[in-house]
């Protein structure tokens, strides 16, 4: 679907569904019914839904650890993304992923990625497999800007310019690394500046602005399909809440919060569809409404759903028959475990 097709009411509705999960989210972790890492999109949800609206159903989109809203945006259901949180069976990843492992390969989702940077070579990958297949799809790999000093990062980014791969790289630059402001542990003043060394063509969007994402990556996108080639975004925005729930965020002060908060993508779009004659009050109230309903209904949901079965707690992770007795045991070698060789056990003195 072409990025004038959708509209911008129903765009703003996905960010405000985005926004409304995200606090639940807060709220179930703070109860402890969600465990380990949960990291929120909170003040971010311009540049997601900017990027989806310019893209078709078929194109990928790849990301790192702060996935929720990229798996809501692309259409995987509220309740399959809150119970993944839960650890339920009902969850996108079955609960066996949690926070940062959202994957949904129905809605060409594909992770979600724990490891800074990692995830930039897959999303090659993915690019590659399109231009191999002579496909007119499109992959977009988000990440932040504390990936950008990773080596998987800059392998990536040369072999995409060197194979001239449909891939849009798309920095979600929220100003800190965790707790690290960019500015100390970044030599370069613009990001952007990054692509420059590898002869990638880079474009710097205001990142709290729906439309301003819109418009760019629709340009970008629009050429890629054209020819292929890869391209890089820096959208520059800001998370208002800590990394993670576990930070306090005590590296930054609350005039810079209050700042960006004055600037939030949500008022933003709203703003700009009410004077325009697009939307009112009433509207946006209704909008709004439904939003908290179906976070609310993807909580009970995940309330009421089983947890993954006990003899499911090693699929994924261990290659069939690696079980024994029901405890994991090292896996032999390929190559020890021809006709006749003795195990490695065995072939100890």
């Amino acid at each position: 679907m072409l990025p004038e097709q959708r509209d911008e009411v129903e765009m703003l509705a996905l960010m405000l569904l985005i926004r409304r999960f995200e606090e639940r989210a807060s709220q179930q972790y703070q109860a402890q019914k969600i465990g380990g890492f949960c990291h929120l999109y909170i003040g971010q949800e311009a540049v997601v839904c900017g990027a989806v609206a310019a893209t078709r159903a078929d194109d990928y989109v790849i990301t790192a650890y702060r996935d929720h809203a990229h798996a809501l945006a692309r259409g995987t259901s509220p309740e399959a993304c809150m119970a993944e949180l839960f650890g339920k069976e009902t969850g996108c990843s079955r609960g066996l992923g949690g926070s940062m492992h959202f994957f949904d390969r129905q809605n060409h989702m594909y992770g979600g990625h724990a490891i800074v940077g990692a995830h930039v070579p897959l999303a090659i990958g993915l690019a590659f497999a399109c231009k191999y297949r002579n496909e007119d799809r499109v992959t977009l790999c988000f990440f932040g800007d504390g990936a950008i000093n990773q080596g998987a990062f800059h392998e990536a980014l040369n072999l995409a310019a060197l194979y001239k791969l449909p891939v849009v790289f798309i920095c979600e630059n929220n100003l800190f690394a965790m707790g690290t402001s960019v500015k100390r542990s970044t030599s370069l003043k613009q990001i952007v500046d990054r692509a420059e060394g590898y002869d990638i063509p880079g474009e710097i969007v205001d990142g709290m602005n729906f439309r301003e994402v819109r418009d760019k990556l629709a340009e970008i996108i629009t050429s890629i399909r054209k020819e292929s080639h890869p391209a890089f975004v820096e959208a520059r925005t800001y998370r208002y809440r800590g990394h993670s729930m576990s930070d306090p965020a005590s590296y930054r002060t609350k005039e810079e919060l209050e700042k960006y908060r004055l600037d939030d993508p949500i008022t933003r779009l709203r703003a700009q569809l009410t004077r325009e004659g697009k939307l009112t009050n009433e509207q946006f109230d209704q909008l709004d409404k439904r939003a908290k309903k179906i976070a609310l209904d993807s909580v009970k949901f995940a309330e009421e759903s089983p947890d993954p079965p006990l003899e499911k707690l090693y699929d994924y992770t261990y290659a069939n028959g690696a079980m024994e007795s029901g405890h994991p045991r090292p896996v032999e070698p390929a190559q020890e475990r021809r006709e006749g060789a003795p195990s490695p056990e065995k072939a100890k003195p």
